[in-house]
């Protein structure tokens, strides 16, 4: 990458907001971050088509077995890492359907390892380790678009037959034309220039958000805004799924904790058993009748 290249990036430009950005007060300082931050959104809104459209192919892949792999190096790989690990306790994601891949590996969560961005080698191989196929979902994420890490591994991957996304924050880059859905979320200079953990990072965030959430509810993991496929691992998730299964059946906490406890603490199936007055097997089995949707196997009643 020469000098010339990072000059094209609008992620590596100059802020003319922030040229004393070092001389600010300290309010003033925050107040100018905060401002930058409210374009965020925007940038973000105007790449929701494309974002639609990776939702509805990443959930049509996981209907058939696919995993959902976020690749990237540095801030968007953590990111990635991040968005992955939080699937499991929150859908119930199976292991290992949700992934984050970051170039140097996991230890490169927190620090970095020398070089890994810029070896385009390191991305293929990764996603031979990890038998990429056309079941799968490859999402590289790069602010600036240009990440050899990332373009080695979305080449690899639609070779191998994998759907790839894009998640970038320029205009034109090589890795959205890597990919067959690209969503750019141009979030233009930041305030520290070039450094990309900043509004770069908040809008991946809010994109990768999305993603997950979107693609999990389409698999039917959600009933209403109710997550009623959370684990409950911890006390404070075993309070939540009390809560989810009273207020969608419309009935006490301590009803809700008695019919969990019937249904094997399965939230779904306590549900659709308050709420259509059968038996934890009767509802089971509408509910493996409608691939898990609550909505759908509670209309089997109406």
């Amino acid at each position: 990458m020469t000098k010339i290249d990072l000059d094209q990036l609008s992620t590596e430009q100059q802020n003319p907001r922030t040229l004393a950005f070092d001389a600010m007060p300290t309010l003033e300082l925050v107040t100018v971050m905060n401002d930058e931050d409210r374009g965020v959104a925007a940038a973000v809104q105007k790449a929701l088509p494309q974002v639609a459209a990776a939702i509805d192919a990443i959930a049509a892949r996981m209907q058939r077995g696919g995993r959902l792999l976020y690749v990237g190096a540095g801030t968007s790989g953590r990111l990635g890492v991040l968005d992955a690990v939080e699937c499991e306790p929150t859908f119930s994601a199976a292991p290992g359907q949700v992934a984050g891949v970051i170039a140097g590996g996991l230890g490169a969560m927190l620090r970095a390892v020398e070089g890994a961005e810029d070896d385009s080698g390191l991305g293929a191989k990764d996603m031979r380790d990890l038998s990429v196929s056309e079941q799968d979902c490859v999402v590289g994420i790069a602010a600036s678009g240009r990440t050899p890490y990332v373009l080695g591994a979305l080449h690899e991957a639609k070779a191998r037959g994998a759907l790839c996304v894009a998640v970038v924050c320029s205009s034109g880059s090589a890795i959205a034309r890597a990919a067959e859905i690209a969503i750019e979320a141009v979030t233009g200079p930041e305030v520290l220039t070039g450094s990309t953990r900043l509004k770069a990072g908040t809008a991946t965030k809010l994109v990768l958000n999305m993603l997950s959430t979107g693609a999990f509810v389409r698999r039917t993991k959600v009933y209403g805004n109710l997550m009623v496929d959370v684990q409950a691992t911890n006390l404070k998730l075993v309070e939540r799924m009390v809560r989810i299964v009273a207020t969608a059946a419309a009935v006490s906490a301590s009803v809700a904790k008695t019919a969990l406890a019937e249904c094997g603490n399965e939230a779904k199936t306590a549900i659709v058993a308050l709420r259509a007055a059968v038996l934890p097997d009767v509802a089971r089995q509408r509910l493996l009748r409608c691939d898990g949707s609550v909505r759908r196997a509670l209309e089997q009643n109406a």
